[in-house]
């Protein structure tokens, strides 16, 4: 089997001789072809309801191709029009599966997974003469999506551009959004299958329409899937999706809970991001679950110097402390990683196609929109250090100088546990923020997540309810210089923000996770701050 093909998978001696038993467990169960069957009962009763509507992606390497051919019209309709920047409003696998297809591909695409207004605002200083906004969601609802399709519907209007022909939507059938989008007579609506969750949606008209439009080889996409479909379902050992849902399962048996992710020269663009969602929300439940710990390569921090509490991955070639391996094209990994996740679901006795606990964070930062005085200034900090205010849940130290509490943070950490950085920043102006994860794990030893808000709460935010409560949770929120309003509703999208990170660390606090909250006065001076806090709190 060809790796530039289909997929294939390497586990090293030790850790194949742990999964062994677990990957002949699951071939002689016939796990993997009642998988491609769409067999729903493979993960018990309690999960066969849920399971019965989610199992259309183990063949949309078939069903996916009529819409290769209307996203190839759409594409050649707009460029007639001179519209040729393709922006995409979307959360979770709504937009992560786009963006790696469309960087992988190096076309260009702005991807909109964010309520940062200084993110939005680039976004719409862009040439909207040019644009088309790919507005995707299941339903509609998604607080972060609809806000960005009214700013951008009113940035049309305003710049005398027709919206309608400028709004494509992808939802799923009979949705609110649906008929939202015939309502408004908007350009185009694709229909996604029904039957597939969100964070499997890769190679449906969620992950296909955007990064099509975008320039994408999407045909090659379904191709390369096709060409290792085959190979998932058989029921051996050598399946590289059995083997490497048992690596995983026995890494998991022997308290290697973690999943620690480096790209090794694979030529595909940001997988770990796309994978972290997968796992995480499919397994992290039930106080159990794989974390993944996306990381930068193979020399960083938590991946060269991992412990016996995580399970070093390389997407490519096995390199330096990997203990697995995975190769293969874009389109094979999306399918063999779906598959293998859905099987170590089925040794981790949960059900793959929940996700229990993300709905608690969104009712929480609703119930603050809903009382606007809470976000307006009832929050007085514990302790300001220069540009850094601090606050903290119950039990977090926040005395002395911000080296200080950061020190007393670190140190509290569990045993074995784990430290998520959560940054409701922006994402491209406040980039650097990013390399706080490398400084705190190579400083402190702990595994270290790093997320960008609020979009890791459609990703990791479902583990860190749900999955295995060692986790310390480091917010960091920033003043917002020039604000924006979500037309026609009563919140601008800086008072949505800080909802959402506010809204995220209660209900954490609620699940007795500790919570250290850094709000940055001045965004570059603070982070500078921040960094030199970090240095010196570990020394």
């Amino acid at each position: 089997m060809s790796g530039d093909e289909t997929g294939v998978v390497i586990v090293d001696a030790e850790l194949a001789e742990k999964a062994a038993p677990l990957a002949q467990r699951l071939a002689e169960d016939g796990a993997a072809a009642k998988l491609a069957a769409k067999d729903s009962t493979l993960w018990g009763p309690d999960a066969e309801s849920e399971a019965s509507i989610r199992l259309s992606w183990t063949t949309l390497h078939k069903s996916s191709r009529p819409l290769i051919g209307e996203i190839e019209a759409l594409r050649a309709e707009l460029r007639s029009e001179g519209v040729d920047r393709v922006v995409l409003a979307g959360m979770g696998g709504s937009s992560l599966a786009p963006e790696v297809i469309t960087a992988t591909a190096g076309v260009p695409l702005t991807v909109l997974d964010t309520t940062d207004p200084g993110q939005v605002a680039d976004a719409l200083a862009g040439d909207l003469e040019r644009t088309v906004i790919v507005v995707s969601s299941k339903s509609g609802g998604t607080v972060e999506t609809d806000s960005h399709r009214r700013i951008f519907a009113k940035a049309f209007a305003d710049a005398g551009i027709d919206a309608t022909r400028r709004i494509v939507v992808v939802t799923d059938p009979g949705s609110p959004f649906s008929e939202l989008a015939e309502k408004e007579g908007y350009r185009k609506t694709f229909l996604a299958d029904p039957h597939v969750g969100g964070r499997y949606s890769a190679l449906t008209a969620f992950g296909l329409v955007p990064a099509g439009l975008a320039g994408a080889d999407v045909a090659r996409l379904l191709d390369q899937a096709a060409s290792v479909a085959e190979t998932l379902a058989e029921d051996t050992a050598e399946n590289p999706a059995v083997q490497l849902a048992a690596a995983w399962g026995a890494a998991h048996e022997a308290g290697a809970e973690k999943v620690v992710l480096a790209d090794t020269g694979s030529g595909i663009k940001g997988f770990p991001d796309w994978a972290e969602q997968l796992i995480a929300e499919s397994t992290g439940k039930l106080g159990t679950g794989l974390l993944p710990v996306a990381v930068d390569g193979p020399d960083a921090p938590g991946f060269a110097d991992h412990g016996k509490d995580a399970t070093a991955v390389a997407i490519g070639a096995p390199e330096g402390a990997a203990q697995i391996s995975v190769t293969g094209p874009l389109g094979a990994q999306f399918l063999l990683w779906e598959f293998a996740t859905a099987l170590v679901g089925r040794l981790l006795e949960i059900n793959p196609f929940d996700q229990p606990d993300v709905e608690a964070a969104k009712k929480a930062a609703r119930a603050l929109l809903d009382d606007p005085e809470k976000l307006k200034g009832g929050e007085e900090p514990a302790t300001v250090d220069g540009a850094v205010e601090v606050f903290g849940s119950e039990g977090v130290s926040t005395d002395g100088k911000l080296a200080d509490v950061l020190r007393a943070f670190f140190g509290s950490v569990a045993d074995g546990g784990y430290i998520a950085v959560q940054a409701y920043l922006d994402r491209l102006d406040d980039a650097s923020t990013s390399l706080l994860r490398g400084e705190i794990a190579k400083r402190t030893g702990v595994q270290t997540t790093f997320g960008w808000g609020p979009r890791f709460l459609h990703s990791t935010g479902q583990y860190h309810k749900g999955g295995h409560q060692n986790g310390s949770f480091l917010q960091i929120t920033g003043a917002v210089d020039e604000d924006l309003s979500v037309p026609d509703r009563p919140y601008t999208l800086g008072q949505l923000q800080h909802a959402q990170a506010l809204g995220d660390g209660q209900v954490l606090a609620e699940h007795g996770r500790p919570v250290l909250r850094l709000h940055l006065t001045d965004r570059a001076a603070g982070l500078a701050e921040l960094v030199r806090a970090v240095q010196e709190a570990a020394q």
